[in-house]
């Protein structure tokens, strides 16, 4: 049980990639905080997991807003007594595929869950980390941070973002044994994927054959121990 007894919190843990992990990681015996907005289905992951032997709670919560982000660390922290490990998965796709009849609204909130979602999680519970000494956070990227998706620019352009940030957190903070690592996915057969448009759809299926999420979840996993690092997947 790689993760007995530690303490994971999983924002975006109401479907997906999220929910995926978070079960996951209660298989390993890991104390689960579900974090999202959907107070149903974020319910319906910690059902999963207890109905499984394991122990979550769900914390409703914005990843764009600053009180949300402080309030589910410190739920985490008032529940279980400290937070060993944070995946921070929350994301959203941009809907409109020609960069010029996207909207600023589209940017706006493309960018906000998708980037200051990130570095919104990764301030709070760096800080939470530093009190203890210790701790592990993966950020979920995707394959269009690394390459180009023609038909999702925004997008693109926020997963690019993720990898920036990710690096440069990974090394201000590896000295104060802190691991932060990234995992940037091809397709994946999510919600948000089934989503897209068939045009991207295909871009990403040519890019990197399809995965089921549970071929990905004992890479994410080892991420929780591994140093620096970072995996295209």
């Amino acid at each position: 049980m790689m993760l007995q007894d530690k303490v994971a919190l999983v924002t975006g843990g109401t479907s997906g990639i999220g929910r995926a992990t978070a079960i996951a990681y209660a298989q390993q015996q890991a104390h689960v905080v579900v974090v999202g907005r959907r107070m149903d289905e974020g319910e319906e992951t910690v059902r999963l997991i207890k109905g499984a032997g394991g122990e979550a709670i769900f914390v409703q919560a914005d990843v764009t807003k600053e009180a949300d982000v402080k309030a589910m660390v410190d739920k985490a922290v008032s529940v279980f007594g400290r937070l060993d490990i944070a995946f921070n998965n929350a994301g959203t796709a941009s809907e409109n595929p020609s960069l010029i009849e996207q909207t600023e609204a589209e940017y706006d909130r493309t960018m906000n869950v998708n980037v200051k979602g990130v570095w919104l999680s990764m301030k709070h519970e760096i800080a939470q980390m530093l009190k203890q000494g210790s701790g592990a956070i993966v950020n979920t990227a995707s394959a269009t941070g690394v390459v180009a998706v023609p038909n999702a620019p925004i997008y693109t352009a926020s997963k690019h973002a993720v990898v920036g940030l990710t690096k440069a957190a990974a090394l201000q903070y590896a000295k104060a044994g802190i691991r932060i690592n990234g995992v940037a996915p091809g397709s994946i057969y999510t919600d948000l994927f089934e989503a897209a448009t068939d045009e991207v759809k295909a871009y990403l299926v040519g890019l990197h054959r399809s995965d089921e999420l549970e071929h990905r979840l004992k890479l994410q996993m080892q991420f929780c121990f591994y140093p620096l690092a970072w995996h295209r997947s």
